[in-house]
């Protein structure tokens, strides 16, 4: 069975993704810094579906997390035919009082570790000439953030590194895929601290459910950007007519607890 690595997979749309791969027949390697519950999780799937599940404690916001997970897999002779870049969090407050080790850590984790994975395990198909990339944004990727405006410019950095890559692999049987989901209900919002907004509370959020199986068919099919539902498809297009200052000013709006 092919095998898929799946970062940030102990909850939300990884561990969805977990979940919808090891339905698909795939062995899966699950990667995050809680092992305890990725152990649970492993056993759960491996029992649900009989695929084989390796989990792997890492913190991504370490520089040399990336590296040591590629080496353990290669110890073990793991090919990854599937990498699923999801980890990720979000850091929010005017960016002149937030922390620099905070957004420092979530570059890290958004941008340096995924782009690290990519380059490492990509070879390796390239050289196989089959494998899949879903690396895991945002409709924050298509305008910049102000309140999170780290966040918002890791995930433009996803989106444009992801659409790159699909055009450089085109052909070789390898894709890339970027997934760009609106507001969606995970333990992101607890974390990047903007559960309490009117925008995460809304009708219009999205289950990680429903974000992971669009996400994966989107994979599956090879098409090079996915946004889960028609709301986000529609507010991620309407920014390339918009002015830009108007742009700013209604996502400057979104955060109004941070005045």
């Amino acid at each position: 069975m092919p095998t898929a690595l799946i970062t940030g997979a102990s909850s939300g749309i990884g561990l969805e993704l977990a979940s919808v791969a090891a339905r698909d027949r795939h062995d899966l390697v699950l990667v995050s810094r809680n092992r305890e519950r990725l152990e649970s999780i492993g056993r759960g799937l491996a029992e649900e579906y009989g695929v084989r599940v390796s989990v792997i404690a890492k913190d991504l916001a370490h520089p040399e997390a990336a590296g040591e997970l590629a080496a353990e897999l290669a110890s073990r002779g793991i090919p990854v035919d599937v990498l699923v870049n999801n980890a990720g969090f979000g850091v929010y407050g005017f960016f002149a009082e937030t922390s620099i080790e905070s957004e420092a850590e979530m570059i890290e984790v958004n941008v340096l570790a995924l782009t690290r994975l990519t380059k490492t395990f990509l070879r390796g198909m390239l050289e196989r000439r089959r494998g899949w990339i879903l690396n895991v944004a945002s409709t924050a990727a298509f305008q910049p953030g102000p309140i999170m405006a780290v966040y918002y410019a890791t995930k433009a950095y996803v989106l444009s590194l992801s659409e790159a890559l699909a055009e450089e692999v085109s052909g070789t049987g390898v894709t890339v895929t970027c997934l760009c989901p609106g507001v969606t209900d995970t333990e992101f919002h607890a974390v990047a601290g903007t559960d309490a907004q009117p925008l995460t509370q809304g009708m219009l959020s999205m289950s990680a459910a429903s974000v992971a199986e669009a996400g994966y068919k989107a994979m599956v099919r090879g098409k090079r950007v996915e946004i889960p539902g028609f709301h986000n498809k529609f507010g991620a297009q309407s920014v390339r007519f918009a002015p830009r200052g108007v742009v700013l000013k209604v996502v400057r709006r979104l955060h109004p607890s941070s005045d």
